[in-house]
């Protein structure tokens, strides 16, 4: 067992601590004062049951500093039934945003996120697509941000920065952490020409390279993955021209689940996509991050039946903690969260037993999700 144990440690360490590196390299734009954007983008929103936040991203994008004659904003949506499609439909006459309501319904009999998706572009010509969710919120640069990255990298795939706001319970701090370490995690990974994870949330990519890798073809039957399942066969075609915008200005914020419950949920919706990654380096991370989590739970009844001594049990957790540190002192310096390291340490409580419960039950591929019960099936 503590051979075991420290083998997964050490390809644990090698992971993160690359990571850690290739975070660093990622440079950090600064898009110059006189800067005139020529890009002509849309926004597309799939929701689901967005009424309590949806005209609070809808009030940021009349913000935007971004010329309004060069983008537009599509809301798709996906049969809801708290009164969400009103509500954008009694916005669109007060606004000055180039905005369209299309709901999915009167399109397809298809519902899911990747439908509302597919039905945005479909319904738009401009060569930029940028996506965000419903419950979130974005700052005045957020666009020119994306569209200085197309413009200077020629980037087919952008991905941008996710954090939380209004985290003022001791769960919801623990998901900052938790969660920094996946954008950290993606972030470095798309600098390692590696990409391994993105998110939906902020995300940008072109019509062109949507169309030419057959879009969400061969994994339509996954409810979730409609932007890492893109993302990993964009960088089949195009490891280089995947971009990570590491601009604090680019940056999305949502909300973190408000109960345990509801973050057990989301994460087996993740996890439920693990099984149909088709990279090997992909599924090479996701299984050293299950082994060395599941070897250091087992280290506990190692330790209590003698087969670990104290000191070699505590060397391993340190350890871990130790390079988990390493790495979240610097995402969370990024999003300006660096007091929040704190919650590394209840986290770590936590985390081993969180992380092994997700991933086996994400291997069902059922889960209920907005008021559905998802099946996934290849």
């Amino acid at each position: 067992m503590f051979v075991l144990l420290l083998l997964s440690l050490l390809a644990y360490a090698w992971i993160i601590l690359r990571c850690l590196s290739a975070w660093k390299r990622l440079p950090i734009p600064t898009v110059p004062a006189g800067f005139i954007p020529a890009t002509q983008l849309s926004v597309i929103i799939p929701v689901r049951n967005e009424a309590r936040q949806i005209l609070n991203l809808l009030r940021d994008l009349e913000s935007q500093n971004y010329p309004a004659e060069l983008f537009e904003v599509l809301v798709v949506d996906d049969h809801s039934d708290d009164g969400t499609a009103q509500l954008i439909q009694e916005f669109i006459p007060a606004t000055k945003l180039n905005l369209r309501l299309i709901r999915l319904a009167g399109h397809t009999e298809s519902t899911g996120k990747k439908a509302a998706i597919k039905q945005g572009i479909a319904q738009t010509s401009n060569e930029l697509l940028v996506f965000t969710d419903g419950d979130c919120r974005v700052q005045p640069d957020w666009l020119l941000c994306f569209a200085y990255t197309y413009e200077t990298q020629q980037s087919f795939f952008i991905s941008g920065p996710v954090s939380f706001r209004n985290t003022h319970t001791l769960l919801e701090r623990m998901q900052l952490v938790e969660f920094a370490s996946l954008i950290g995690v993606g972030g470095a990974s798309i600098g390692l020409r590696q990409p391994n994870m993105c998110n939906g949330a902020n995300l940008a990519y072109t019509r062109e390279v949507f169309e030419e890798v057959g879009g969400f073809a061969g994994n339509e039957g996954i409810a979730s993955g409609d932007d890492e399942f893109l993302l990993h066969k964009v960088s089949q075609l195009y490891p280089e021209r995947i971009a990570f915008l590491k601009h604090p200005g680019a940056t999305v914020y949502t909300e973190a689940r408000k109960t345990v419950r509801s973050f057990i949920a989301q994460r087996v919706r993740w996890a439920s996509k693990w099984r149909s990654y088709q990279s090997l380096n992909v599924k090479l991370v996701a299984l050293t991050v299950f082994t060395v989590n599941l070897l250091l739970f087992l280290a506990i009844p190692g330790l209590l039946l003698g087969w670990l001594s104290f000191w070699t049990f505590l060397a391993a957790y340190a350890a871990k903690f130790l390079i988990d540190f390493l790495f979240l002192n610097q995402i969370l310096t990024f999003m300006g969260r660096q007091n929040y390291l704190i919650f590394m340490l209840p986290l770590q409580l936590v985390y081993i037993p969180y992380v092994l419960y997700t991933a086996i039950s994400g291997l069902t591929g059922r889960y209920t999700w907005k008021g559905r019960i998802i099946r996934n099936h290849d």
